[in-house]
């Protein structure tokens, strides 16, 4: 099962994914033994980013979920080739952190767009074929006005059709706002 949590900064949307792997785990509890993973693939490239992913990692120290975390700012279809089961519920917070990862990454701008599509086909591909249970956080970006600058372009169009490949597949879309969860699939 795919399930695609969309939503701004700040908008509840990690907590409410959160709250479904709860309640999947709660579910899946008679008799069979899940593992749950968090996929975090932020960097702390800068003092703030890091209290950030400190703040986050607090916070899964003190769940009722027992979080297996796996640090992949860069290779996140690799990870989930290695870690999914049948039994695994993995979260993954956030993909917008994923693609600007890849999309800063220090190469020549025509190998990196070329490396961008590989890497997301690749990812879509596996997503496709995956057993187990994924929950996918990301950022919606594509609601304000067109960003100056060619990467904020480049980004904002990355992330667009990346939600629009996924959404296809997935078994579920949630878009959050002020913590309110709209279902838009599923």
């Amino acid at each position: 099962m795919i399930h695609l949590v969309l939503g701004g900064a700040r908008s509840g949307k990690s907590r409410f994914a959160e709250a479904q792997v709860k309640q999947l785990l709660a579910e899946t509890q008679n008799g069979v033994d899940s593992e749950c993973f968090y996929f975090a693939t932020a960097q702390a490239l800068d003092a703030e980013m890091g209290e950030r992913i400190h703040h986050h990692q607090t916070q899964r120290g003190s769940d009722t979920i027992v979080w297996r975390t796996i640090e992949c700012p860069l290779e996140l279809t690799v990870a989930l080739k290695a870690h999914a089961t049948e039994s695994s519920i993995i979260l993954v917070d956030c993909l917008t952190l994923w693609l600007t990862n890849h999309l800063l990454q220090k190469e020549p701008l025509l190998q990196k767009e070329d490396s961008w599509q590989q890497v997301k086909a690749d990812f879509l591909q596996l997503l496709s074929e995956l057993p187990g249970t994924v929950v996918l956080v990301s950022n919606e970006v594509g609601c304000g006005i067109v960003p100056m600058g060619e990467i904020n372009r480049r980004f904002v169009d990355e992330a667009g059709w990346l939600h629009q490949d996924i959404a296809a597949i997935a078994d579920r879309v949630t878009l959050v706002t002020a913590g309110l969860p709209l279902c838009l699939k599923g």
